[in-house]
């Protein structure tokens, strides 16, 4: 025993020290609220005692209570945080709406909120017991009358009246939308950062609830009113293989190509107002009609040679113009609700935005139409039928002109989810495009249909697409498929010179797997080509109107600028397409199926630098299906498939970390291949004499010192 004590004494002492310490610890995380209760009136000296004071925490709800001594002092030992201060009944506390409790307190009438307890510190709160029944009291107005239970965010005047009411621990709410939370903070002290859940908001702050973003009716309890606007500006220097002619820029010259340099800046400001009935989100409009204004100003071009932004040498080569448009302008009813699930089918008709596939492969495009949508089996499927009476496009903005253009779109399409597999998304469509035949000549002279090419004659197109498509995930594999296959007429084909029958194909697939913050991507696309341009078989892939996010989608050179076919009037590839349909245009030309058709191969990378900056790099090798259409056009015995490498890296910056402010910057270089040499160059060397500027000593590459390069950087900002 003796033994034993000389190891058990430490211990002990250790053992008290620890409990010491961990008492002074908490004793530092807890504060102590005082004060003393007071009789009805508040001015007499003496407290009132036996009056339980009750404080609970509102982030734990755990319960504190204090007795108060005869002269009605009380004191709680309470841990740090934001309490609900209350008297226990038969009490009842009293606490004006105009007095002063604190920085971050809410009288409540009965109750007072926040109050705000903090370590190793005193807080004192003298409370004042209710007047006695029957009395005269104090009675709290309703919410819509602009008391401390307003709403959170930017509510404004509400349009349902409310009765005042008539019992203290009562009020009437007849605006179901503009309920009031209490404003405290999530994480207790309401001092330490302000990180409070219910706030007040402003007009201007997207992050709050507003009755301008449709979060609260306008009238009554089912109309509300959206107003946004957004200014997008896009800047791109870009160079491209440029041809030149005649009335060069620069006298003397003789060099089949010009200055290839091109700097363009575009600035649109959208304005849009929006007016809908129904429950906000919780179910389908019952109405709902929109308009979208929208300016094109200014629309500016330099470039470095004649003949590039106009017909007319005389206009020099440079250009500002400016358009107006409508981009939306429809009117949408909901005609049918399907189940209790608020399945319902919709109408819309007039100007409204449409993407038919996940991709946009096929047809993307703000147009004049009306469309039938919907879904069912508790929003497993959806569907559309939609068709478009297509509007002409402005040539340099690319927006709406109000002019029809005589063409007709049709699209049905339906879409499954889950289907195989859980978080998989597949798609059955079929479009099918009316262009009649028509002359018309773009803004800047030129001739877009038909185009100057062959036999340029007015033509019509009638073509159909049967498509599948997927998009979704698959366990870890993110997964996106597509196929089409297109089948129709064209009345007389500039290229062919004739009538021929259209079948086509196009196929592409993506798959992709994340790790962290990490996406890593494998790709393809191919459309096919046309083996021989001078019979009555086209088979040579093209869209109606196309807007593809793949294979590097606005980043890769290929698919971001557009590159014109030297000796003709057509473009061996449009900006914003992945298809070399050699169109005159890609908004105001029409579809051609002879063509060399494409295959492309895609390794990317995306990388979340951080939550406000996204890296994206791709790298992609394309090569011609096959270039008879080219050697007929060119009249070159032979020219390689070979089209490049195409090389491209772009940072996608949200400093807000919302999409109310984003910045998008990119560079994208092409390193041609033996093909584009043979289409630019000449078809044995790849360096006549004249454009001995673009080749190496050793005649065998365009010249690095003069890639083909776009830079481009783009802001927008939304309200």
């Amino acid at each position: 025993m003796f033994h034993i004590l000389p190891r058990t004494l430490p211990t002990a002492c250790a053992v008290l020290l620890f409990f010491a310490a961990a008492s002074a610890a908490a004793a530092q995380e807890r504060g102590r609220l005082t004060g003393r209760v007071l009789d009805s009136a508040g001015t007499s000296a003496a407290g009132v005692g036996g009056v339980t004071v009750v404080a609970v925490n509102q982030v734990s709800t755990k319960s504190y209570r204090a007795r108060t001594k005869p002269d009605g002092t009380y004191s709680l030992q309470l841990p740090a945080g934001a309490y609900r201060v209350r008297l226990e009944a038969p009490f009842k506390a009293s606490f004006d709406s105009k007095g002063k409790y604190g920085p971050f307190a809410l009288p409540r009438g009965e109750a007072l909120e926040n109050v705000d307890v903090e370590p190793s510190r005193d807080t004192t709160l003298d409370i004042t017991l209710a007047k006695k029944e029957g009395a005269t009291r104090e009675i709290t107005p309703p919410a819509s009358k602009g008391d401390e239970n307003r709403p959170n965010g930017y509510a404004g005047a509400s349009g349902v009246k409310t009765e005042a009411p008539t019992r203290s621990d009562r009020v009437p709410v007849r605006d179901r939308w503009r309920i009031g939370f209490p404003e405290y903070s999530r994480y207790g002290s309401v001092a330490g950062g302000r990180d409070i859940m219910f706030r007040r908001g402003s007009a201007l702050n997207p992050y709050d609830q507003s009755i301008l973003k449709g979060d609260y009716p306008v009238f009554g309890q089912h109309l509300f009113m959206i107003l946004s606007a957004t200014s997008f500006t896009a800047v791109q220097q870009q160079r491209t293989p440029t041809p030149s002619n005649v009335s060069s820029a620069r006298p003397g010259s003789a060099e089949f190509f010009g200055k290839p340099e091109v700097l363009a800046l575009d600035q649109v400001l959208q304005f849009s107002f929006e007016m809908f009935g129904g429950d906000s989100t919780f179910k389908p409009r019952q109405w709902a009609i929109k308009i979208s204004p929208t300016f094109s100003l200014p629309n500016y071009v330099r470039a470095r040679e004649q003949g590039v932004i106009n017909i007319d040498p005389r206009r020099g080569t440079s250009r500002t113009d400016w358009h107006f448009s409508l981009e939306d302008a429809f009117a949408e009813v909901k005609l049918e609700d399907v189940n209790a699930n608020y399945d319902a089918v919709s109408l819309r008709v007039g100007i409204q935005p449409f993407v038919s596939d996940f991709r946009g492969f096929i047809f993307t495009d703000n147009n004049l139409g009306a469309r039938l949508f919907g879904a069912f089996r508790n929003n497993r499927y959806q569907f559309n039928l939609a068709y478009f009476a297509q509007l002409e496009k402005d040539t340099n903005s690319g927006l709406n002109r109000f002019d029809r253009r005589q063409q007709n779109v049709y699209v049905a399409n339906l879409y499954k989810q889950d289907f195989l597999a859980k978080g998989y998304t597949a798609q059955l469509s079929f479009h099918f495009n009316d262009d009649r035949r028509s002359i018309q000549f773009d803004r800047n002279g030129f001739q877009v249909r038909p185009a100057v090419v062959g036999d340029a004659r007015p033509h019509s197109i009638k073509v159909g697409y049967l498509g599948f498509s997927g998009d979704g995930h698959i366990g870890k594999l993110n997964l996106t498929n597509s196929y089409y296959f297109a089948l129709g007429t064209d009345s007389r084909n500039p290229i062919a010179g004739r009538q021929t029958r259209i079948k086509a194909h196009m196929a592409a697939a993506e798959t992709s797997m994340d790790k962290d913050y990490q996406r890593f991507r494998a790709s393809f696309f191919f459309a096919s080509g046309d083996k021989d341009p001078t019979d009555n078989k086209a088979t040579g892939f093209d869209s109606i109107l196309d807007d593809p996010n793949f294979v590097g989608g606005q980043f890769s050179f290929w698919n971001r600028v557009g590159i014109p076919l030297a000796g003709t009037a057509v473009g061996l590839v449009q900006p914003l397409s992945l298809l070399p349909s050699l169109r005159s245009s890609k908004t105001q030309g029409q579809a051609n199926f002879v063509n060399p058709g494409i295959l492309i191969g895609n390794l990317g990378y995306d990388l979340e630098l951080t939550q406000r900056i996204k890296a994206v790099f791709n790298f992609n090798y394309l090569r011609f299906h096959r270039t008879e259409p080219l050697e007929y056009l060119l009249f070159q015995n032979h020219i390689r498939h070979d089209i490049g490498e195409d090389l491209s890296v772009g940072v996608a910056y949200r400093p807000r970390l919302i999409n109310n402010i984003t910045l998008n910057f990119g560079a994208a270089m092409l390193k041609p291949g033996k093909g584009f040499r043979d289409i630019f160059t000449d078809s044995t060397r790849n360096c006549p004499p004249n454009v001995r500027s673009f080749c190496t000593p050793d005649n065998t590459v365009i010249d690095p010192s003069k890639p083909l390069y776009a830079l481009f950087g783009s802001v927008r900002f939304s309200f």
